[in-house]
């Protein structure tokens, strides 16, 4: 996959910019497991209340997951610094239509790169996998009240498809 240069530049650094690349480097896969751990709480809904330990649980599950199966994994990294990662399975269709899809397992930013085109330029990325597949669709999950990531998804053309509903019991 050649490197994909974000179109943003840093706001902060108009000089350096983004590149998301397949992961492979030394320290990719500690990368990825400590970001996403320390990301891990941010997927909980205060529907379904849980520890940091048991959302790091659920990640660590996940990546074993995404592991067993193919996948890609991108990392974002500016002038060096690993910013984020994304996760994207490759053969796991669509569950109702069976239709072939690419599915981003996870996404995660590092605090300081958030706002900064991290997110925007991984999902670009993974989009450009999914074609040079020529997977017809793209598809993820979101946490309802993680409105930062709903508006990044709005933005780059996501829509609602289907919604999980759940009840306190």
């Amino acid at each position: 996959m050649p490197r994909r240069r974000a179109a943003l530049r840093s706001r902060l650094a108009p000089g350096v910019t983004l590149e998301v690349r397949r992961a492979g480097r030394a320290g990719d896969a500690a990368f990825v497991e400590s970001l996403g751990r320390e990301c891990a709480i941010s997927s909980v809904a205060s529907l379904r209340p849980t520890s940091e330990s048991n959302a790091q649980s659920a990640f660590d599950r996940l990546r074993e997951i995404v592991e067993d199966q193919s996948h890609v994994t991108l990392v974002a990294e500016r002038d060096g610094e690993r910013l984020g990662f994304l996760l994207l399975l490759d053969r796991l269709p669509d569950e109702v239509t069976l239709l072939p899809q690419a599915f981003v397992a996870y996404m995660a930013v590092k605090p300081g790169g958030r706002g900064r085109g991290v997110g925007a330029a991984l999902l670009a990325a993974a989009e450009d996998e999914a074609r040079r597949r020529l997977l017809p669709y793209i598809a993820l999950m979101v946490t309802e009240e993680n409105e930062a990531a709903r508006r990044l998804y709005e933005r780059a053309g996501y829509r609602t498809e289907r919604r999980l509903l759940c009840k306190a019991l």
